[in-house]
């Protein structure tokens, strides 16, 4: 049996209680094909929203979550919370988080530990910067990235892996079918070596980058692509188009 394809829509920091509801009616109406997983990451305030009115079969995910329990840790959210609100998926790892908040490889593999030992699935996030693409240190950043997870677990049966290059986030760049399958099968191989080979066969590894109704066909088509992490334009009807790419 082959990979599930599968599509991430991440609000990031966008919405309203009417838009997010308009969205969510669009999703519940629209015709999707049913190959295909779909998660969609609104922002916390608008989880239990999402949750309550999206229909069966469209998962939820929160865009960050917390490595401890509980306690003292003002603005956190924690695994057991996000279980306790029926929310299956968390994201670790993404760009904006590395970059604005500071998150190191360790602390992003320490969360997503915590989020799949607790029973989450998890969206694991890894990409260069245009000036490590520049360098030829692509594989290298990516790779790292992913060993860091792989020091605190082996278990890869819950994890999705989107890679997203940092210069193509929310800039309209996008990498190549050729650059974005490159990188994919460097990181099958590296599954294969480092965690095992039922690793690299079952994991599934999305592309992530300002993809569009445009672009999502072609990627789609490619070996070792296996879906999408949809930024802007999940907010918009065309994310639609998107979820039915292998249409």
């Amino acid at each position: 049996m082959g990979r599930q394809f599968f599509v991430g829509g991440n609000f990031k920091m966008n919405g309203t209680i009417k838009s997010i509801t308009d969205i969510i009616h669009h999703l519940n109406e629209a015709k999707l094909d049913p190959r295909t997983e779909v998660v969609v990451a609104p922002p916390a305030l608008y989880l239990l929203l999402a949750r309550e009115h999206l229909r069966q079969g469209i998962e939820v995910a929160a865009q960050n979550v917390f490595d401890r329990p509980n306690g003292a840790f003002t603005g956190e959210i924690s695994v057991e919370q996000l279980k306790d609100s029926g929310i299956g998926w968390a994201l670790t790892g993404h760009s904006e988080r590395r970059v604005i908040l500071g998150e190191d490889d360790s602390f992003i593999a320490s969360k997503t530990k915590a989020a799949l030992e607790s029973g989450l699935g998890v969206i694991f996030c890894c990409g260069e910067t245009l000036e490590q693409r520049e360098n030829n240190k692509t594989i290298d950043v990516v790779t790292s990235q992913l060993k860091a997870v792989a020091e605190r677990t082996k278990d890869f049966s819950k994890i999705v892996i989107a890679y997203e290059p940092v210069w193509a986030i929310g800039t309209g760049k996008v990498a190549t079918t050729e650059q974005a399958q490159e990188v994919h099968a460097e990181i099958r191989k590296w599954l294969s070596s480092q965690v095992s080979q039922e690793a690299s066969d079952n994991t599934r590894i999305l592309y992530g980058g300002s993809v569009s109704e445009k672009n999502c066909k072609e990627l789609a088509k490619q070996k070792d692509i296996d879906g999408f992490l949809v930024g802007g334009a999940s907010l918009k009807p065309a994310f639609v188009d998107i979820i039915n790419s292998l249409q």
